[in-house]
């Protein structure tokens, strides 16, 4: 061991802190309608149209703000992409293997990331018709939708 790094002595441990998090007026309008409404919500470009989802505050090129020109859409979409998680995380949504995958929302122009469920991984395909299923008890996170399924 060279000299300079004789007393770099490493101790491993885990750090949990209590914490709550603001989701932004855009954030919370879109939480609170997964929460009490069971909608999903986007938000409309004011220029070029396009219905994002989630919902972001700003435009992410010109960082002007958005407004509020929200859209309801889904349930229903389609994968666009999709891996298989195999491996175990404590910070996981659910005990692998599952699949996590990108869905087109009907009506909305950019996919939202969620975990699939109700098919076998070997069955999953780009272009897989799946719609929202809503967890019964909601507290106002993406975690709402317990998870999307085939059609």
């Amino acid at each position: 061991m060279s000299e300079e790094h004789k007393y770099c002595f490493t101790v491993e441990g885990k750090l949990a802190l209590p914490y709550q998090y603001f989701a932004g007026t855009i954030g919370s309008v879109f939480l609170v309608a997964l929460r009490d409404e069971k909608k999903i919500l986007g938000l409309k470009h004011p220029k070029t149209g396009l219905v994002m989802v989630p919902p972001r505050q700003v435009d992410e090129t010109t960082l002007e703000p958005l407004g509020e020109d929200w859209v309801e859409i889904g349930p229903a979409g389609e994968v666009t992409n999709f891996t298989v998680v195999r491996y175990e995380e404590d910070y996981q949504p659910k005990k692998p293997p599952y699949v996590l995958a990108l869905i087109k929302l009907d009506g909305a122009d950019t996919p939202l990331t969620h975990v699939l469920g109700g098919v076998d991984l070997e069955q999953v395909k780009v272009g897989m018709k799946v719609t929202a299923v809503f967890a019964e008890e909601r507290s106002g996170s993406l975690t709402d939708i317990s998870h999307f399924e085939p059609v």
